[in-house]
């Protein structure tokens, strides 16, 4: 966290000041968006904080990636039409900006 600080004097020091950490063992965290879109975090390092008269808060560090959102489950349209799987739909839709025909086109090779 900080060089030359030894990691238990921190904590220590933290708990003083009533701040509470805990280390979340998590495989992935996916943050829906309100346009429909993702970022997902995968390999993450999450932190739980956790202070006198605050909410708790987390800290997510990771590989990033994130996922365009369809309205309507374009991505299942997609998949529907072609035959192909969600995964190829979804990158289908990336690739073409969301143009839902762009995109069925794309899967069927054109």
């Amino acid at each position: 966290m900080f060089p030359n600080v030894n990691p238990k004097q921190m904590g220590k020091l933290m708990a003083q000041m009533g701040i509470k950490s805990e280390e979340i063992d998590a495989e992935r965290v996916v943050i829906e968006k309100r346009d429909g879109s993702k970022i997902i975090v995968k390999n993450p390092s999450v932190t739980k904080v956790s202070m006198k008269g605050q909410s708790p808060t987390l800290q997510v560090a990771g590989e990033i990636t994130e996922e365009a959102g369809g309205e309507g489950g374009d991505a299942e349209i997609v998949a529907k039409e072609t035959g192909c799987t969600i995964e190829q739909a979804e990158k289908a839709l990336k690739e073409s900006g969301g143009d839902l025909a762009q995109a069925i086109i794309k899967v069927q090779g054109g």
